[in-house]
């Protein structure tokens, strides 16, 4: 099927979350909604939801932010937009940085700092659980399993469904395991940056869902992709995002944007059909 008959995120699948939570295996990144830098309000806040209100229509039914984003921009946004959510959205969040400025991102993974993040984003989302909280990238001045133990309390208290984490190695991917369960792993990702495929391996056969973050950068220079995408008639996102599906039955991409058209050709992608010669040659490029 060509990219151009625009279908919706359904087309992509389904994965399933953390053993209960059903989604299309397409969703929103919600990064881009915010300003320039990731830093304070859009350009136009009615534009920004207007995108979040347009991936709903089109079959979203999850989206990734964090408390950082802006900082708490996205989310406010999201609640602005979307609240009262539809049955089946699932909203994923992050906590564990800071903003004190434009381009800065902290790490801090202190207990105190985890249990205020998270219930500042659930005022702020307007939720009384979040089902998927990810642990945003790991302090190397804190332990890592407190900044684990902070996560399994919030758990424990009701406050969060499923514990996630991202930009972790396999290793560490194990020691939180050991803790508690884990359900997703958000890394970067993408045919240019595979140094997560071992963290993508754990999760194939965990049944994780991995969240690849910056999942169509660094195509620029790949003669290949450009072939495969004027084959279809599709752009050179879609043949990303489509090889990203195809790779793996744990990989859940969300593609972020502030942009109405864009997010429309980023979700046509689910109806774009590599063949395996397609998906091979991709994946052997360099």
């Amino acid at each position: 099927m060509a990219a151009s008959s625009t279908p919706t995120a359904a087309a992509a699948g389904t994965i399933t979350i953390g053993g209960d939570l059903t989604v299309n295996r397409l969703g929103f990144g919600a990064m881009r909604i915010t300003g320039r830098g990731i830093w304070g309000a859009p350009p136009d806040v009615d534009a920004a939801k207007a995108v979040l209100r347009r991936a709903i229509e089109l079959d979203v039914n999850f989206i990734d932010t964090a408390d950082s984003y802006g900082p708490e921009v996205s989310e406010n946004l999201i609640a602005e937009a979307l609240s009262p959510y539809p049955d089946d959205l699932v909203i994923a969040t992050k906590g564990g940085l800071e903003r004190p400025g434009p381009g800065r991102w902290p790490a801090n993974g202190r207990p105190d700092h985890l249990k205020e993040a998270c219930d500042g984003s659930l005022r702020r989302l307007r939720l009384e659980q979040i089902p998927l909280y990810q642990f945003h990238r790991p302090d190397p001045s804190v332990p890592f399993g407190e900044s684990i133990g902070a996560l399994l309390e919030l758990q424990r208290e009701g406050k969060i469904r499923h514990i996630g984490l991202s930009n972790v190695t396999a290793q560490q991917l194990r020691e939180a395991q050991r803790l508690t369960p884990i359900a997703s792993v958000q890394n970067r990702y993408n045919l240019a940056d595979r140094g997560s495929d071992p963290v993508l391996a754990v999760c194939e056969q965990e049944e994780l869902a991995f969240l690849p973050w910056a999942p169509i950068q660094d195509h620029e220079s790949h003669s290949v992709v450009r072939d495969v995408a004027a084959r279809h008639g599709a752009t050179v996102h879609q043949v990303l995002l489509a090889w990203l599906l195809a790779r793996s039955p744990a990989m859940l991409p969300i593609p972020g944007t502030g942009s109405v058209a864009h997010l429309e050709e980023n979700l046509a992608a689910a109806g774009l059909q590599l063949s395996g010669d397609e998906v091979q040659s991709l994946t052997n490029t360099t």
